[in-house]
């Protein structure tokens, strides 16, 4: 049974800061793996005109992934799930034996409760709240934690989450970093175009992935 932190997004593009809070998250909470989940189009974002295509957001996740335990996922393009929700139940029933925990950033919390079912996802699986600058007061005050409050767990028990039956929120203290997606679009909007077909097609560079199970395509 493995311990695995779900991190979702469009990684328009993938930066250090998801690395280094993936690698954070892993250690507060004992995961032996944490997958990426690069959406194939975020409903939310729906006609934004500068998210980049599929294969540069996931061949900038891939190159960020390099020689660590985070396995870098087409899963919701292929299995055609739209909403978190439904990805998560999919996953569960695909893996059965894991033990999943969703990573949610604090900067998203603000509009969680426009996510889909939201309150459904969180009766599916635990969720970790990953601190990003700037955003402790107005995460704190978001609607949806109006109902999620009642539900926060000691940050003590954070490692022994697997304890703990969903739903089940854990805000993580956790370093942090200010890189964002957004300021790189800024500062590079063309970034996309870097990134070669051969690099979006090569081979995940991560640790040894387990032969128990094809997740993407970048492991077999």
């Amino acid at each position: 049974m493995a311990r695995i932190g779900l991190l979702g997004g469009s990684f328009n593009p993938a930066h250090k800061a998801h690395r280094a809070i993936s690698l954070a998250a892993m250690t507060a909470l004992n995961l032996d793996e944490v997958w990426w989940l690069v959406s194939p189009g975020n409903p939310l974002k729906e006609g934004a005109k500068d998210m980049a295509p599929f294969e540069a957001r996931f061949a900038s996740a891939q190159r960020q992934a390099r020689n660590a335990r985070i396995r870098v996922t087409d899963f919701e393009k292929r299995e055609g799930t739209r909403y978190t929700v439904d990805t998560v139940k999919r996953l569960k029933h695909r893996f059965p034996k894991d033990q999943f925990i969703w990573l949610l950033g604090s900067d998203t919390l603000p509009n969680f409760h426009k996510w889909r079912n939201w309150r459904g996802l969180a009766r599916e699986v635990p969720i970790a709240v990953i601190p990003r600058p700037g955003y402790d007061s107005v995460a704190h005050a978001a609607r949806a934690m109006g109902w999620l409050r009642r539900f926060v767990r000691p940050l003590s028990q954070a490692i022994r989450w697997t304890e703990w039956s969903a739903p089940a929120i854990f805000m993580l203290r956790l370093p942090r970093d200010p890189t964002s997606a957004t300021a790189i679009r800024a500062h590079l909007p063309n970034w996309h175009r870097r990134l070669s077909q051969r690099t979006a097609n090569a081979p995940h560079l991560g640790m040894p992935l387990s032969s128990r199970r094809p997740l993407d395509r970048s492991s077999r």
